[in-house]
């Protein structure tokens, strides 16, 4: 497996591979990743359908990509993604899968017409005071200090943010400002998280800092995760033969470790060019890597019996049996509530779950990660969701005096979320394109909310949100939209519905880490498995994306499958100088780096550069992008 960039290999069709017809995968899991993974060896392997099962512990898929209408509950969405127009992997993916509405086109083509016809921006970024406008403007509100301190953290070496969080380099001059204030709800980065995922999605997303306060850098999908993205994968992959298992839990994949030596993988192929070969060569590895032989013996599986107890079977694995694994899972133990009951509290991980197999797996060769870093505190990875559906058209009006836009046209309405800045829980809310699902009533709405401090109490319900109903979460939120607090309570009760999540592990993937407790895609000396997922490694790229897990899976079939074709490389903005300036001029909101108040010595040593550059076109690009005047 080796990474490409641009168009040369990226309309190729590879040769098919020696041996495939007479291989079988087993995926464990439905999202993203895996539904990838499955859909790359159809598509670039060439492995016949029918060789393809994949099992999924829930009786529908998706993973963390869900929306459904839950009989007794109601519109229930976990959370939302938000896409990016180099989600390289992923658009790779999309365009060869079948819309399930418009017959003779592609998702990709759908999605692309969509955000073309209706492109995606906030009129209303934040409020206070009860639904006003928080009067951000479009400013970062970072000092020379604060900006000082991003840019530091951005050239620290990854070794140094091992196992570090955010406040060893960030203080109150960057927590304070605007900037945080649009990245820690865009991304749900808590002020403990990791340092080293920070500096990650800095550099993943340089190229689009213009366009975090107004969210005009993003695209959404027409629909829910599950129906605009989900569902058009399993049909391809159901119309190809491959086979589903649902209701069918991974307790256990045995291994054997020793025998010798592993298959020897080049960490470079053919295709490359000579930038590519260098800096995939020097990709850091796993330090609990060995090149010692390990091989994927036996998964142990247990499906629901008639008298309710489990049956457990076993698959016995040879090498021409091909095992992809969802490690972990971000929305693990997820438990909802109701209208009128607070969704549970239930970290305890349990057999059959992503957790308690990652920490069975992990458990035979130290080179296949260390779950606990990132399971280990779920008081410190959760945060709670909520979907409010309006029933009626009592509370739309208060909607559109904050977003600016009719919300029942079909078309962007809030354009991303919106954050109750001086909410005690840090209550954002968003509203996609309505309605957000197909069988939805045209008269409702779908509100998705969510507090990034849940243990906080309320401001108007003064309770924890951990500890609230639908119905009393309703009220903090129309609280916050300027809703007259005597017409709350009725609102809440008879005009709505609500359904709150309570996710303990869903920024698991944030925690603190070091090299290693993520295990590679295909570890070295790994004969025929791959970890897939948000809690496998691949360099460059960040998490809590599509595209990162769709990323995994193609590499993880690329590899085992020895796939002809590069996988397209992470966009490399950071290695763009313009993308460099104009993120270094709008962090400033606008001013020049002639303005920085810098000590006596700096002053001199820009006025020298300045001079030398004078009548270049090094001057030119710093004037074109306003880095100097």
């Amino acid at each position: 497996m080796y990474y490409s960039s641009g168009n040369y290999e990226a309309f190729a069709r590879p040769k098919k591979p020696a041996g495939i017809d007479h291989k079988s995968a087993y995926i464990v899991g439905t999202g993203l990743a895996a539904l990838s993974a499955a859909a790359y060896l159809v598509r670039d392997a060439q492995m016949p359908g029918k060789n393809i099962h994949i099992f999924e512990k829930d009786d529908v898929p998706g993973g963390a990509c869900d929306g459904r209408n839950i009989p007794g509950l109601g519109y229930v969405m976990r959370g939302g993604r938000e896409m990016d127009n180099h989600f390289e992997v992923m658009w790779d993916l999309f365009r060869s899968i079948p819309s399930i509405e418009t017959p003779g086109v592609s998702v990709l083509d759908e999605y692309y017409w969509l955000n073309k016809e209706d492109p995606n921006y906030s009129l209303c970024r934040a409020t206070k005071d009860r639904g006003h406008d928080a009067g951000c403007d479009g400013k970062f509100g970072l000092s020379d200090k604060a900006a000082m301190e991003i840019m530091e953290l951005i050239f620290t070496p990854d070794e140094k943010l091992y196992d570090r969080p955010i406040t060893d380099y960030f203080d109150d001059e960057v927590f304070s400002s605007n900037f945080w204030m649009y990245w820690r709800t865009m991304f749900a980065f808590e002020n403990w998280h990791s340092a080293l995922e920070m500096k990650l999605y800095l550099k993943r997303f340089i190229h689009h800092v213009a366009g975090l306060p107004d969210f005009s850098a993003l695209r959404f999908t027409r629909y829910n995760q599950y129906e605009s993205m989900i569902l058009p994968l399993v049909e391809y992959l159901k119309a190809a033969g491959v086979q589903f298992h649902f209701n069918t839990k991974v307790e256990d994949i045995q291994f054997s470790i020793g025998g010798g030596q592993g298959p020897e993988r080049p960490r470079t192929g053919t295709g490359q060019d000579t930038i590519q070969r260098i800096q995939q060569a020097a990709f850091p590895r796993n330090p609990y890597s060995t090149p010692v032989k390990k091989a994927a013996t036996r998964i142990v599986l247990s499906e629901p019996a008639q008298d309710g107890a489990a049956n457990i079977t076993s698959i016995d694995l040879t090498e021409n049996d091909l095992v992809f694994i969802t490690n972990g899972g971000c929305v693990e133990n997820s438990t909802m509530g109701a209208q009128d009951k607070p969704a549970a509290w239930k970290p305890d991980i349990e057999p059959g779950g992503g957790w308690d197999m990652w920490r069975r797996i992990a458990a035979q060769d130290p080179s296949f990660g260390h779950p606990d870093a990132f399971c280990g505190d779920p008081e410190k990875s959760k945060w709670m969701s909520a979907t409010v559906t309006t029933l009626d058209g009592e509370i739309p009006p208060y909607i559109q005096a904050i977003c600016k836009r009719d919300p029942f046209t079909g078309h962007v309405v809030t354009g991303g979320i919106v954050t109750c800045t001086d909410s005690n829980w840090l209550m954002s809310w968003t509203l996609n394109r309505q309605q957000q699902f197909r069988d939805q009533p045209k008269n409702e709405l779908s509100v998705w909310v969510y507090g990034l401090f849940p243990d906080e109490p309320g401001n108007f319900v003064k309770k924890p949100m951990r500890a609230c109903t639908g119905e009393e979460i309703c009220q903090e939120w129309l609280y916050h939209l300027g809703v007259p607090e005597e017409r709350i309570p009725e609102l809440a009760a008879n005009h709505a519905n609500t359904v709150p999540v309570m996710m303990p592990y869903i920024t698991a993937f944030f925690m603190p880490r070091a090299a290693g407790d993520r295990p590679d895609v295909v570890p070295d000396g790994a004969v025929n498995f791959a970890f897939i997922g948000q809690f496998a490694e691949t360099p460059r790229d960040t998490i809590f994306t599509t595209e990162y897990s769709m990323r995994t899976g193609m590499e993880a079939v690329y590899t085992l499958c020895d796939v002809d074709r590069g996988v397209p490389e992470v966009w490399g903005s950071v290695f763009d100088v313009r993308d460099l300036l104009m993120a270094s001029v709008k962090l400033r909101d606008g001013k020049p780096i002639t303005d920085m108040k810098l000590g006596l010595i700096e002053r001199f040593a820009l006025k020298e550069v300045l001079k030398k550059i004078e009548g270049t076109d090094v001057e030119n690009v710093l004037k074109e992008f306003g880095a100097i005047q």
